[in-house]
């Protein structure tokens, strides 16, 4: 049986949660190489809740230093294919004062993996996670358009460097797809414990939605399904019906059973979460929506022009070009667009929409 720990906090009275947590779930960090993973998406501002809260991040650096001495790093891969967009997102956010001097951009040493050749033959992963003999992953509540929720098994997306993630969403094509190969992602290197910000979360259409709540509670345990399957659960979603935590399970990578989780704490469905578009248990199981998720260009992002400013950063960032500027704002070649999100994650406005 595997564990979940539900504790209460507030970002201001952080440090009883990050302690039970790594109390319940010991790690022997003495003289070893820790990585800590938070959840950095792109620049923003720690209020937006994009992000691992830098209250959090720095509430685990303490105490992994307090369990040492330990040889720390802490360090993700944001974005889709920069890596200077590294340390500026470490600094915008507030996870660079956080990381209390052991920031380093992972992005820019990597080495290459077998992977699932019906993606990418070859995979580059950063070094610092494959040499790491811990690692410590900080996901944040949050919803996710393709996958329902950002959680412990989609965290790890972040340790594959530069615009591989953009190929390999290409590579994925559709949804169903995608779920499949995120968890091939998670298997490569599987960290050892995940402490969960759901300190404030977000709700609508996730990663980067302007529609956060405040939750009050840090998850911790040492299993990603589990995990996950509790994040499901209290944004009222189904676990069963995610796809990516059908698969982890046929792996031997957890359950999501709930019987088969031991659950310390208070575990209670947020009222009225919204889900993403086309998430939860309801569109999962509908036929209709089914057959939608199956096809690429179904649905397709369109800009709110009354917030869109026409930067221009989704243009960059679609992995197959699939979006163009008319009349100052982009649009998109539905035959081209494969739904992967990375124009609504990328968009400083929060301009963009699946519809």
């Amino acid at each position: 049986m595997r564990t979940v720990l539900i504790h209460p906090a507030t970002y201001e009275n952080i440090f009883p949660a990050i302690r039970r947590a790594f109390d319940i779930f010991p790690l022997n960090m003495k003289n070893k190489k820790v990585l800590i993973k938070p959840n950095v998406l792109r620049k923003s501002e720690a209020k937006e809740a994009i992000v691992t809260h830098p209250a959090v991040l720095a509430a685990v650096v303490k105490e992994v230093e307090s369990r040492g001495p330990a040889s720390i790093i802490v360090g993700d891969n944001p974005g889709v294919f920069s890596y200077g967009a590294n340390e500026d997102s470490f600094i915008a956010t507030g996870l660079m004062e956080a990381a209390s001097g052991y920031y380093r951009n992972i992005g820019t040493d990597a080495q290459p993996i077998d992977f699932n050749p019906e993606y990418l033959p070859v995979v580059s992963v950063s070094r610092a996670v494959l040499d790491a003999d811990i690692v410590i992953s900080l996901p944040k509540f949050k919803t996710h358009g393709l996958t329902v929720i950002t959680g412990a098994i989609k965290n790890s997306y972040g340790i594959l460097p530069g615009a591989q993630k953009a190929r390999l969403h290409k590579a994925a094509g559709t949804p169903a797809r995608f779920h499949d190969m995120v968890v091939d992602v998670f298997r490569i290197r599987i960290p050892d414990l995940f402490i969960v910000d759901a300190v404030v979360g977000m709700e609508g259409n996730g990663p980067a939605s302007p529609e956060i709540r405040d939750i009050g509670i840090i998850l911790a345990s040492d299993n990603a399904v589990a995990t996950d399957a509790v994040i499901a659960t209290m944004m009222g979603c189904d676990p069963a019906k995610l796809g990516f935590l059908q698969k982890a399970r046929a792996m031997g990578l957890g359950d999501f059973d709930l019987k088969t989780i031991e659950i310390l704490g208070e575990l209670k469905r947020i009222p009225d979460f919204k889900l993403p578009p086309l998430g939860g248990e309801a569109n999962i199981n509908n036929p209709a929506i089914q057959s939608v998720l199956s096809k690429p260009t179904m649905l397709r992002p369109q800009a709110n022009r009354d917030i869109c400013t026409g930067c221009g950063a989704c243009i960059a960032q679609c992995p197959v070009s699939a979006l163009s500027l008319s009349e100052q704002f982009p649009v998109v070649d539905p035959e081209i667009c494969i739904r992967c999100f990375c124009c609504q994650e990328i968009c400083p406005e929060k301009a963009m929409s699946l519809v």
